[in-house]
């Protein structure tokens, strides 16, 4: 049976090329469609639609309004027996021109945040996305009813899609490397040269923020954390906001060191090290807290979102319930009763192996029969 694999555009890092890989590998036969492909190395067998050949592929933004319609004249080179899409945005509208349309599997990261959650997205909040989202809103929902089946990545998600989609979905968890991660005991035995420098210029206790360098990851919250408990702060990442937490850092009354650009293995030993690792983003699901807790580190999260979901089926956590000074002090005092020993254990439901299982028999299950 010959299946097409959708997903929004290509780059080279992100969870959601995290969970296509993953579809790729369970699916080794099926095409690949992207409006663009940033990733060509990573995705070589991608497809790319009009987009790719205009500058609007260099402008999220610009690009967005054309998206809904190229969405809906994609091409069919051959008879394909099922599609599966990855969506955060439209993809989940995709529909393939002079076909009959094959059944439609949709693994949703999100409605739209910016047309169903402005207040967990700043673009939400724009004139022209509020104008846009009264338009976008009902065609969604109409798009939405296409897919012959929906699954989220979280509980936190499936409740969003019932809000704005009005469809009942599953919950499989996104593919978490955590048996690679799991597989060393001290990832500083890993790293290059300049990297254990890095490592080693460390402070003994800190706490540990990682993520891009973007206003709603709420990095700045982690200084504060450090602020509230006296630790230390060490920010691993890159992005436009790096200025800004510089500026911040600078004026706290705690250390704040920044790594930028770690490697997998240098971020592996940074989760190691850290008294906790504090991600206050309110996110879909969050692939990093996971990672801390397979390495066997503790972590703060914010109290809602797919990440407070993850810390309490490991118990590897605790949520950040109170944002004054108290409050982010207790969540560091609570924090460091949880035993690291177990963590490492706890982490097994979030796989690979799981998460390629539970997509197959999801598809496999609708459609009736192995493919």
């Amino acid at each position: 049976m010959a299946g097409l694999i959708v997903h929004e555009w290509a780059e080279m890092s992100g969870g959601a090329e995290q969970v296509v890989d993953q579809f790729l590998a369970e699916f080794p036969d099926a095409d690949l469609q992207v409006l663009w492909n940033d990733a060509p190395r990573r995705y070589p067998q991608a497809r790319e639609t009009w987009i790719a050949r205009t500058p609007l592929r260099r402008s999220k933004p610009l690009a967005l309004p054309f998206m809904p319609i190229t969405w809906r004249g994609l091409r069919a080179p051959v008879h394909y027996d099922w599609v599966l899409v990855s969506s955060h945005l439209f993809a989940h509208h995709a529909r393939l021109r002079g076909s009959d349309n094959p059944p439609k599997f949709v693994y949703a990261h999100t409605p739209a945040r910016y047309i169903w959650s402005p207040e967990l997205d700043d673009r939400g909040r724009k004139l022209v996305a509020r104008v846009g989202s009264a338009v976008l809103r009902p065609l969604d929902r109409r798009r939405s009813a296409e897919a012959s089946s929906i699954v989220t990545n979280s509980e936190f998600t499936r409740a969003r899609v019932q809000r704005a989609w009005q469809r009942d979905a599953n919950v499989i968890y996104p593919p978490v490397d955590v048996d690679l991660i799991r597989s060393q005991s001290d990832w500083r035995t890993t790293l290059s040269a300049s990297e254990e420098m890095i490592a080693a210029s460390l402070p003994n206790q800190f706490l540990l923020g990682a993520s891009r360098f973007v206003p709603y990851k709420r990095l700045d919250l982690v200084i504060r954390v450090g602020e509230a408990s006296g630790l230390p702060v060490v920010l691993a990442g890159r992005g436009p906001a790096e200025a800004f937490l510089r500026a911040r850092g600078a004026a706290s009354s705690v250390p704040v060191r920044f790594v930028i650009s770690p490697s997998d293995k240098l971020l592996r030993a940074l989760y190691q090290q850290a008294l906790a690792f504090v991600f206050p983003a309110v996110e879909d699901f969050g692939i990093m807290p996971i990672e801390a807790i397979a390495a066997g580190t503790p972590v703060i999260v914010a109290s809602r979102g797919g990440a407070a979901e993850s810390a309490r089926i490991t118990g590897g956590g605790v949520l950040l319930t109170d944002e004054s000074p108290a409050g982010l002090a207790s969540a560091v005092d609570r924090v460091q009763l949880i035993d690291r020993r177990r963590l490492p254990a706890s982490v097994g439901r979030f796989s690979v192996s799981r998460f390629r299982a539970e997509i197959r028999s999801w598809i496999e299950g609708t459609l009736g029969g192995s493919i």
